[in-house]
């Protein structure tokens, strides 16, 4: 299913859709970029996020960014680390729900 190739295709929602296209290239900007919390810390949110939601594309692409913004490997593995940590509570508490 993950094909880097797609990517590509991203530019195709601008013809189809430009409003929404561009509404959405805005928001992303102004989510990522620096503000109180700054753009390599949304970076690592971003790679933590993209490991939950398991998004091979997100991973990628965030976790080059992170690197560019300044990022180490050290920081990248606890942000995995961090989301494995999320997710694995979330299993176990949801397990809760089979338990009388």
């Amino acid at each position: 299913m993950y094909d880097p190739a797609n990517l590509k295709k991203l530019a195709k929602f601008g013809e189809l859709a430009p409003a929404a296209w561009e509404g959405f290239l805005a928001f992303d900007k102004a989510a990522m970029a620096d503000g109180v919390i700054p753009a390599r810390t949304k970076e690592l949110i971003a790679v933590a996020v993209a490991m939950t939601t398991q998004c091979p594309y997100c991973i990628e692409i965030h976790s080059q960014r992170a690197k560019a913004a300044g990022c180490s490997e050290a920081e990248l593995a606890e942000a995995v680390l961090v989301a494995a940590a999320l997710r694995a509570g979330g299993a176990v508490t949801h397990g809760t729900h089979c338990l009388k």
